[in-house]
């Protein structure tokens, strides 16, 4: 007969190796008739069975109808639970488990319970657990350790896992790669680069997911030469590379800069999802590369791919670097029919507007966005400010106080700011005074930043050297550059010097401070300092960027280059500025050679201040647009004050708003008077 052939190893192996739901189904009536579920492993068997082939409500029944549980009971259910992600359900059973009392709890309960705790980042429960598998003898368990480590990592608790990592008699694999990749989650790259030199140390190889996570730690350190080396390693052991690992290569180099590598890895790779092209798209946009993102992102949907928030967020900051509002507008449409508008999307379109010189569209959403956080206010007091509508600034801020909100670092760098473009000087020195005495924030380099900014160019140029006399920290480029800003501006050649001396002891990388510097020499007429300044950014390789401006006209972007004679509407240009000329001479225009720092003819400097690429844009514009129309420049430099000036009797005479984004503001021109008020 079949009982009396049927033996237990026999169970065993039907059991584990059985493939479909009917077939079990019989299986567990052979056990039943054949008394074989009365061998204590036989329900666990069964239930882990039923849990594999997905049926979890006959798993359940399994359980609830044996009479007697054992270990291997509790734990095959579980771990079905467990595998069915239900984690809230695992820690039921394991209290359940604990208050039946006839059943102590093994490594593989305790492993399974914390491993629930880490999905729903429960420390209390996972605390207490901790407790009792460790009064049980599992303090030195390899498996429960590890599910702890890997809760402590996941909660971002490093110091805790740091503790019982150390004190683990044995690590595996698995115990490295937990903790490499937990403290680069939390932001410690450098501590997981040093986990792995131990790991190295002692003689442990990492496979392909250390491997992503020492490339993540390079990204966020900017170290991209220890990042090219962990490449070269992982090609010469042949290491697999996926999807994964392949778009942190991307992401790696975008982020340091290296973006000729970032675009070869990104082409060589065979699979691309859209983390890859969000990341090349964002690594363009993050490092100035505006129509290259863009270009990425059309190819993208070429492809047949969705662009996700990141890759969106990444559009809509090139949309607002070269000022490309049609695009912006299509793109926040696209948001609007496609996702969820969450604060960072809301926040990014926000933005956009508002460097696209549509402030009132910016402030239309932000009125209607339902949830802001911190990032949300910061970004519209620093729509205002960049605006110069400092009053508007405090009054945004005044409103999120209210709505109980705590400014941060970030919000008074946004006031200051906004304070220093408008120049409200009594304002800045209010709040920030307030900033420390009320709100306990100190202020950091870029709010000292902010007020020598605001009191150097008010004039208040000597109170602005003792702001900076009085700083507790070490003053920084930014600091310095402002200071020299002013005493530019305001002819204080002396202290002008002086400082231009500090800023060239930082030995600072940026051309336009080089350029201001010799700026500060040449107005004290010090030609032997221009020249060695010049002589120094010739040595360094560096020469001053050149000055461009980009106007939008039907939906496409137009560029103009200082001096530029390329585009084919060249000739009509000139001819308006030089109708426009004529007119604002008969206005009472006196070109401002003296801005022209060079030894030249009077008529030539005159030429070259006419020859601006803000000019040449505004030109263009006025021929390819309807009366009345109004025109948004994007400019990469500071607008110089001959063409402030030009560009305020060109408003009065073709009656239109004239919008320019330099590089510091906007200046909104209108009847023939600038919104900043001379004051910039």
């Amino acid at each position: 007969m079949l009982s009396s052939t049927l033996s237990r190893p026999s169970v065993k192996h039907l059991i584990s190796t059985c493939r479909d739901p009917q077939t079990l189904a019989q299986i567990h009536a052979l056990v039943i008739l054949t008394g074989s579920l009365s061998h204590p492993q036989s329900p666990g068997r069964l239930i882990a069975a039923y849990a594999r082939l997905g049926d979890i409500a006959a798993a359940q029944s399994v359980f609830k109808t044996t009479s007697s549980h054992n270990v291997s009971t509790w734990n095959s259910l579980i771990i079905a639970q467990s595998r069915y992600n239900s984690p809230a359900e695992v820690l039921r059973l394991y209290h359940l488990m604990l208050s039946d009392g006839r059943v102590r709890p093994d490594s593989s309960t305790f492993t399974v319970a914390l491993k629930a705790c880490a999905q729903l980042s429960d420390l209390k429960t996972a605390e207490e657990i901790k407790t009792h598998a460790f009064g049980s003898g599992y303090k030195h368990d390899v498996f429960v350790c590890s599910s702890l480590l890997n809760l402590y990592a996941k909660c971002g608790k490093m110091d805790e896992a740091m503790k019982l990592f150390d004190e683990m008699p044995m690590k595996d694999l698995v115990s490295w790669t937990t903790m490499i990749m937990g403290f680069v989650n939390v932001g410690r790259p450098l501590e997981a680069i040093g986990i792995y030199r131990k790991m190295r140390a002692e003689s442990m190889e990492g496979d392909e997911v250390v491997m992503v996570g020492l490339i993540q730690a390079c990204a966020a350190m900017g170290d991209v030469r220890m990042g090219r080396s962990i490449h070269g390693h992982m090609i010469r052991r042949c290491m697999r590379m996926d999807v994964v690992a392949e778009t942190s290569l991307v992401d790696m180099y975008a982020k340091n800069g290296s973006l000729e590598l970032a675009h070869l890895a990104f082409e060589r790779m065979h699979c691309k999802n859209v983390v890859s092209w969000s990341a090349l798209i964002s690594g363009y946009a993050q490092n100035g590369l505006a129509s290259d993102a863009l270009q990425m992102l059309v190819r993208m949907q070429e492809c047949g791919l969705q662009p996700d928030s990141v890759a969106l967020v990444s559009a809509l900051l090139a949309c607002s670097q070269i000022g490309f509002l049609k695009l912006g507008k299509t793109i926040h449409g696209y948001i609007e029919k496609r996702l969820e508008f969450d604060q960072i999307l809301g926040t990014a379109v926000i933005d956009m507007y508002s460097k696209c010189g549509c402030l009132s569209s910016a402030r239309s959403l932000f009125d209607r966005v339902g949830l802001r956080d911190s990032i949300s206010w910061n970004a519209m007091i620093a729509s205002y400010g960049a605006h110069g509508h400092g009053k508007e600034a405090l009054s945004i801020f005044l409103e999120m106080s209210e709505t109980g909100l705590e400014p941060d670092h970030a919000t008074f760098a946004s006031l200051l700011s906004a304070f220093s473009h408008s120049g409200l000087v009594e304002e800045g020195r209010y709040w920030f005074h307030l900033m420390l005495q009320k709100f306990g924030i100190e202020p950091a380099e870029k709010h000292y930043a902010c007020m020598v900014d605001l009191l150097a160019r008010a004039g208040h140029v000597k109170e602005a050297h003792e702001l900076i006399k009085s700083m507790v920290i070490k003053p920084g480029i930014a600091v310095w550059v402002a200071l020299l800003s002013g005493c530019h501006k305001h002819k204080t050649l002396e202290l002008g010097e002086y400082v231009a001396g500090k800023v060239l002891e930082l030995n600072p990388d940026d051309l336009g401070i080089h350029a201001l510097v010799s700026n500060v020499f040449a107005a004290g007429k010090r030609w032997d300092k221009v020249g060695e300044v010049r002589k120094a950014m010739k040595k360094m390789g560096m020469r001053k960027v050149p000055g461009y401006s980009l106007v939008e006209v039907n939906g496409k972007l137009h560029a103009f280059l200082v001096e530029d004679k390329t585009h084919p509407q060249h000739e009509k240009i000139m001819e308006m500025l030089e109708r426009l000329d004529y007119e604002m001479r008969k206005m009472g225009y006196i070109p401002k050679t003296e801005f022209v720092f060079h030894e030249l003819e009077e008529d030539v400097k005159e030429r070259m201040l006419c020859n601006h690429s803000e000019r040449l844009a505004i030109a263009f514009g006025l021929l390819n647009t309807s009366p009345g129309t109004r025109i948004v420049i994007i400019k990469n430099l500071r607008v110089c004050l001959d063409c402030h000036v030009a560009t305020k009797y060109i408003s009065k005479i073709v009656n239109r708003e004239i919008v320019v984004r330099d590089v510091k503001r906007f200046h909104h021109f209108k009847d023939g008077v600038c919104s900043c008020g001379d004051y910039w």
